[in-house]
């Protein structure tokens, strides 16, 4: 069977490394699904799981809060600033620092520190629906 060689890496550390029958991630304009043999392509991502399939069917999940991916053939490589694995993934802890930028979004007095309190917002309300869904995922297993 063919496969791909994935790469996800943040800013501090690589997260996977390893083959892959199927990598599933959010693009900027919609899901994208990508197998062996893909068109190359090389595209935002928005925040969201990257979801990876090992050959023998194993899934792996990553949270990034938005990056960079680039597609070849038969490689993937995942760019994040922040990239978080599912296993890590803590929910409360999302919910409570989305209520802290929620507040700094009605202390902010210039477009520009809206805009990064906006984009902070929706990083971390795909986080926190990351870990709920990724949870839930966890305990019916």
């Amino acid at each position: 069977m063919a496969s791909l060689h994935v790469d996800v890496v943040s800013a501090e550390e690589s997260l996977f490394t390893g083959e892959a029958k199927f990598v599933a991630l959010p693009g900027e304009v919609g899901e994208l699904g990508i197998l062996p043999g893909h068109t190359p392509l090389i595209s935002r991502i928005r925040p969201g799981t990257v979801k990876i399939v090992s050959p023998d069917g194993e899934e792996s999940n990553i949270f990034v809060a938005g990056g960079i991916l680039e597609v070849q053939p038969n490689q993937v490589t995942v760019l994040s600033d922040t990239a978080i694995r599912a296993e890590d993934l803590d929910e409360a802890k999302a919910l409570e620092a989305r209520q802290k930028a929620e507040e700094a979004l009605t202390k902010a007095k210039t477009q520009d520190d809206i805009a990064v309190v906006q984009a902070e917002l929706e990083m971390l309300a795909a986080q926190a629906a990351a870990a709920r869904r990724l949870g839930h995922l966890r305990r019916r297993k």
